[in-house]
């Protein structure tokens, strides 16, 4: 295919550039000057170039074979071709002179309105402009205006001109009392006036537009289509679609609405400025904006008009809107009296091969009045959650269609054969989903045939004869074994005997098999040969008294949609993806007329009658159960009261605080009343065993909420208000007021009773985020395991569960934005054809969804109660089809049954690894690490505790390799926010993870000093806590406190309550901007992780450096670091440089290089160094500790592979190595590994070769 690629100019006088050499005369290096190189065509196949060009005047013809001539001299062309588009200067610039004006003034307001005022004449090229007064051509000489008009001229009109200003008398004018604009001064209005003024607007009655009309007046004209457009119209008409609607607000208040609008054809970007003018207040365009985005949506059917510019700023083609209107866009419609049940479609699900999405499938058949439509997708079942929620959300709004469950399956004779059948199952009842579910487990899992990318999940006809009980089997396709045995030629009796395996026998339309025609290894030739197939099965259903059915094959939901399947065949290797069946959903009367040649009686029997018998004996029944079956844990209630009391009387006394038994009776209550002791007791018991074996467990989400999880040690964030208490007497005392954040900074003090230092506790953390205000949200228990312990959690719930009652949380990945754009991109690139982004942007959407692969969830485990089968909830399968797995996960993804299926979340993370680490390498147990540190918590906004100065380590503080604290995010918000305490690390935490809670919020509102960090909003908790603590009454400040965190902003009621009792306008126009809000317990226990590391890094600071390069720095480079100081800071003042050329930006590994090279550098800075790798005394994976250096790992050698290194330690267990010869015998590593060791000097002195010369 020929690809062309469209070259747009970067300098003014590119044409002249190009024609260097070319002999011209005065008159025509004058005349090119006033030309404007649009744009050049370059053919890479054809090796041409073809240069469109705007000309005041009409071109020689010899001038332009000249120039033709020169541009393939140039540049060693096949051919080069010039295309004029003559521009009458005087005509074009008219309607334009305005937008001119606007842009040569920019933001200088007098040189607008002077501009403005100014009279111009064109004289060819020429522009005459006359200044007004003195004072006008001062103000145009300064400016320099000349070149400013030229620059606008040739950006708007597309052409050069020259301008010349001159000075007119102010009696000359058109307007003869015009003086000279002062400048604006910035005029300070009152806040009562400003109040006024908004709320006159809002009462102000607002202009009704016509019906359907989103901008402007309306869409006058004959529409066009895009794709023959080349160059820029002044009034264009269009009809398509507008899709990704922006609004960018400017500093000034303006607006620019960005859009993106394609037809039939091609793309193109949208824009309109919208300002506030004349009596328009920013209110009323503040409420314009909002409006035409509501209008729009995500997207909608309009017809548009404009005028298509040249737009600098994206160098490219650009339609400026000036009217949008929304059009109606007929849908197919089944007007049929009886309708019929198509029972073999196809969804997203079908993987990468059909694109229409279930939900849509399911109110496509509903809107025609079908009493049901199947979901049958090759060898899976994942499109049945969405049906099944799509089906119940329709008949909420009292429309009822069946869905039936099915699939496509693939049919083996033999277990071993490698060849399948397609056959269609639709399960008719509850027994018959079940066998189906196990059905699609044994395919995955035992009879998978050929690659993970296109295999096939298969099933023996044995097989499907055990499970066939409730199910109802379909002969399928052309490739089901009936019509690929017809169109063999196999006898009568042999096809009989095939036919009778089926419940019914399926037809299709004869186009869908066209492919057959144009094969050579079939003896189909004409549309009457596959007439006779269809014919063929008819006979054989009549003869064996078999239902026949017609289906429509569904793979996309109308004609012109098969242009995206097209686009996911091509991707993936189909050379005939361009040929598409018209395998779209049918009408009735489509379906008719398809199957006439049967006879009118027999079409409408196996098109309506035959498929509505077989809905209608298929039952109502739902895929997945419709409540929560969590597992039990035998004496759970009774276990889960006793752990709680006891642990609590063990820290607060025999006689329990009152807030104490409160807090305890209000979370148990819930617990015990919905059955969800056994969750918590399956938690304490993954916990006790971690830490049993050693490694410490951090929580994660909201389960620090929970003082119950506290209790019975499942978290060690304690949600009371922040206390204190004796471990020795039991003394007490909470500090309840809402004054400190965090029990650990409270001030250090002896107990009054017995004298021992009291422990400090508590983070004021309401239990309703965790279980809902009434208590009854299935709780979320996730846990972040050591890395390294991960596995030996996963492998204990088999032990506390069994083996078959837990399974991995199973994926789906769809294609996403990036991977859809490609496909459709290299399709028309494919096609030779030439699209805008905009237009590909818009395809692309046909294909984005479609199930690409599966997986796992990086640590979530369903379990499945013990005295139930995983097939009541769910078919399983390997991750991904790999076949060389043991590991089993749900089929259908597991947001489809988390609220059928306990999850639990055993997640591996890095900060337990480190801990353990530092444990092993200081001793010192790090429960007992004191979080009021004065040292540590000095680090946070200085390095002096680290012995070094700002300047030496290039930060204000000692943070990097700090989990939380390390990227230049957090730093800058510690910059910004002077964190005293260990509340504000929380709330730092908590600002990191939300979204729009601190960029254009809280830090604008720390900065002004509306707010403190103490009381910005930075967790979902802090608003609970602040409402509360002012009085609002607690449900209105839960549900506010939910509404905020999802992102939904307050209603306008709740905010009218909010006022009135107290709450200022700055909190409440903080929670409107909130998108997303972290919980306060997973920043607490993230910063409690974080804080132990940085006690390391200040007072074990070996330790610290090899514990972080062993875990946490896959990007250490022992060939720079062992180098010395000098050498690490070359290598980060390297990577600075980069940045700077890239706008301060470096690519992921990079960035991960230079945070690992500023912490070496940090660790030179205190007196510590690194060694070279040592081929006899370095660890395979993790630093050792000498006296004042680090010795690192053989995995610290860029390309040393893990299973290298360990074979080396291995290997010298048996002596020292001879030779390097006998270093690659006996450790078995690759010439590549015994080079990387040669390169860093770990073989200096070492003979190549076992023989030892015995001879001088």
């Amino acid at each position: 295919m020929n690809k062309t690629y469209r070259i747009l100019p970067s300098a003014e006088d590119m044409l002249l550039r190009l024609l260097r050499g070319l002999a011209l005369s005065d008159e025509e290096r004058a005349l090119l000057r006033a030309c404007a190189l649009r744009h050049v065509e370059v053919s890479a196949e054809e090796n041409t170039w073809e240069l469109v060009i705007g000309t005041p005047a009409v071109l020689d013809e010899e001038l332009i074979a000249a120039m033709a001539r020169q541009v393939e001299e140039n540049y060693g062309l096949a051919g080069a071709f010039v295309q004029q588009n003559v521009v009458a200067l005087a005509p074009a610039i008219a309607p334009l002179w305005e937008r001119v004006v606007r842009e040569a003034a920019g933001e200088d307001a007098v040189l607008f309105h002077t501009l403005r005022q100014a009279e111009y004449a064109v004289d060819g090229n020429i522009i005459r402009l006359s200044a007004p007064g003195t004072f006008g051509v001062e103000l145009f000489a300064q400016s320099a205006v000349a070149k400013r008009v030229e620059a606008a001229v040739r950006t708007h009109v597309g052409c050069a001109c020259q301008v010349v200003c001159m000075e007119c008398a102010l009696g000359e004018m058109s307007a003869p009392d015009w003086t000279p604009p002062p400048m604006p001064a910035p005029v300070k209005r009152e806040a009562p006036a400003a109040s006024a003024s908004a709320r006159a607007a809002k009462g102000a009655k607002t202009k009704e537009l016509p019906a359907g009309v989103i901008i402007g007046r309306g869409v006058s004209g004959e529409a066009r289509e895009l794709g023959v457009i080349e160059d820029e119209v002044k009034n264009i008409v269009l009809e398509g679609e507008i899709f990704s609607p922006q609004a960018n607000k400017l500093k000034s208040g303006a607006y620019i609405l960005l859009l993106k609008f394609a037809d039939k054809t091609n793309g193109i970007a949208c824009k309109k400025f919208f300002g506030v003018r004349g009596k328009t207040t920013q209110e009323d365009i503040d409420a314009e904006v909002d409006r035409i985005l509501k209008a729009i949506g995500k997207g909608c059917a309009v017809r548009i008009q404009g005028k298509i510019e040249y737009d600098k700023f994206v160098s490219d083609y650009v339609l400026f809107i000036d009217s949008i209107e929304k059009r109606n866009v007929p849908q197919r419609e089944d007007t049929a009296e009886v309708k019929r049940v198509e029972l073999h479609a196809h969804t997203k699900m079908s993987a990468l091969d059909a694109v229409v999405p279930p939900k849509v499938l399911v109110e496509t058949a509903a809107r025609w009045g079908w009493p049901a439509v199947a979901i049958t997708d090759h060898g899976v079942v994942q499109a049945f959650p969405e049906a099944m929620n799509t089906a119940r959300a329709l008949k909420k709004k009292g429309v009822d269609i069946k869905i039936i469950y099915g699939m496509e399956g693939y049919l083996l004779d033999k277990p071993e054969d490698q060849r399948a059948h397609h056959i269609i199952f639709l399960a008719q009842n509850k027994t018959g989903l079940y066998n189906l579910y196990k059905l699609v487990s044994l395919s995955h899992i035992r009879y998978f045939r050929g690659t993970k990318k296109r295999g096939r999940p298969c099933v023996p006809r044995a097989v499907l004869e055990q499970y066939r009980e409730g199910i109802i089997v379909g002969s399928a396709c052309e490739a089901g074994e009936l019509i690929r045995s017809i169109v063999a030629g196999c006898p009568d009796e042999e096809l009989e005997e095939i036919a009778k395996f089926y419940d019914f026998l399926e037809i299709q339309p004869i186009h869908n098999n066209d492919f057959l025609k144009i094969d050579d290894r079939f003896a189909i030739h004409t549309d009457e040969d596959l007439r006779d197939i269809n014919r063929k099965v008819d006979a054989l259903a009549k003869k064996l008294d078999k239902m026949l059915i017609a289906t429509c094959d569904v793979h996309f939901l109308n004609p012109e949609d098969a242009v995206y399947r097209a686009m996911l065949q091509k991707a993936n290797g189909y050379r005939d993806a361009d040929r598409q069946p018209p395998l779209y959903l049918r009408t009735t009367d489509e379906m008719l007329a398809e199957f006439d040649y049967l006879g009118a009686e027999r079409a409408y029997e196996c098109v309506v009658t035959n498929p509505r018998r077989i809905a209608e004996s298929v039952e109502h029944f739902l895929p997945i159960p419709d409540e929560l079956y969590a597992p039990t844990v035998p004496g759970a209630d009774h276990e889960i009261q006793e752990m709680s009391y006891a642990r609590a009387r063990k820290l607060y006394g025999e006689n329990l605080p009152q807030i104490v038994t409160d807090r305890l009776e209000l979370e148990l209550k819930p617990i015990l009343r919905h059955g969800f002791s056994a969750l918590y007791i399956i938690a304490q018991r993954l916990v006790k065993k971690s830490n049993d074996d050693g490694y410490l467990v951090g929580s994660r989400g909201s389960v620090g909420s929970s003082f119950v999880a506290t209790m019975i040690g499942v978290t060690e964030v304690n949600p009371l208000p922040p206390h204190y208490r004796c471990r020795h007497c039991q003394y007490n005392k909470f500090i309840d007021d809402g004054s400190v954040g965090s029990g650990f900074d409270l001030p250090s003090m002896d107990c009054p009773v017995c004298g021992t230092p009291l422990t400090k506790d508590g983070h004021n953390i309401p239990f309703a985020v965790f279980l809902g205000f009434d208590g009854d949200k299935v709780p979320d228990i996730d846990l972040n395991f050591s890395g390294d312990y991960q596995p030996i959690a996963h492998k204990y719930t088999e032990v506390l569960f069994g083996k078959m009652n837990v399974f991995r949380a199973g994926t789906i990945s769809g294609l996403q934005d990036k991977n859809a754009y490609g496909y459709a991109m290299h399709y028309y690139e494919d096609q030779g054809e030439t699209k805008g982004r905009p237009y590909i942007e818009h395809m692309m959407r046909g294909c984005m969804g479609v199930k690409a692969t599966t997986g796992q969830h990086a640590g979530g485990i369903m379990v499945v109660p013990r005295d139930m089968d995983v097939h009541y909830f769910t078919p399983i399968q390997r991750p991904a089809n790999n076949m060389e797995s043991d590991t089993l996960t749900t089929h259908f993804d597991y947001h489809s049954i988390s609220e059928r299926l306990v999850k639990l979340d055993i997640l591996g993370h890095d900060d337990p690894t480190v801990i353990k680490m530092l444990e092993e390498l200081t001793h010192r147990d790090p429960e007992t690490i004191p979080f009021d540190d004065p040292a540590t918590m000095s680090i946070f906004t200085s390095t002096e505790a680290l012995g070094i100065t700002p300047e030496e380590l290039g930060a204000n503080m000692g943070t990097y390799g700090i989990p939380e604290f390390r990227t230049s995010f957090t730093q800058k918000m510690i910059d910004d926010s002077n964190p005293d305490c260990f509340a504000d690390l929380v709330r730092i935490s908590g600002f990191s993870h939300g979204t729009n809670v601190w960029l254009g919020n809280a830090q604008d509102l720390i900065k002004a000093g509306t707010s403190t960090l103490k009381d910005a909003i930075s967790a979902r908790d802090d608003i609970m806590n602040y409402l509360m603590q002012n009085g609002i009454e607690p449900l209105l400040s839960f549900k506010t406190m939910e509404n905020v965190r999802k992102g939904r902003g307050i209603t306008a009621d709740v905010v009218e309550k909010l006022r009135a009792g107290g709450i200022p306008e700055w909190y409440i126009e903080s929670c409107q901007k909130i998108k997303y809000l972290f919980p306060r317990a997973h920043a607490t226990a993230y910063v409690m992780m974080g804080y132990r590391i940085a006690f390391c890094k200040v007072h074990y600071p070996l330790a610290y450096y090899a514990a972080y390069f062993s875990i946490r720095a896959a990007e250490f480079d022992a060939n720079i670091i062992a180098k010395g100081q000098a050498a690490v800071k070359a290598a980060i003042d390297a990577l600075n440089a980069e940045a700077r050329e890239h706008r301060g930006k470096l690519d992921n590994k990079k960035q991960d290089i230079l945070i690992v090279l500023q912490l070496a550098w940090e660790m030179y800075l205190r007196g510590f160094s690194c060694d070279p790798v040592d081929l006899y005394a370095s660890d395979a994976e993790k630093f050792i500790l000498r006296e004042n250096s680090l010795l690192p790992p053989f995995t610290a050698l860029p390309g040393m592979g893990q299973k290298a290194a360990q074979a080396i330690v291995e290997a010298r267990q048996y002596g020292r190595f001879i030779s390097i010869e006998d270093l690659a015998t006996r450790s078995h590593i690759p010439t590549p590994a015994v080079e990387l060791l040669r390169e860093h000097g770990c073989l200096d002195g070492m003979m190549e070769s076992n023989q030892v010369e015995l001879f001088a």
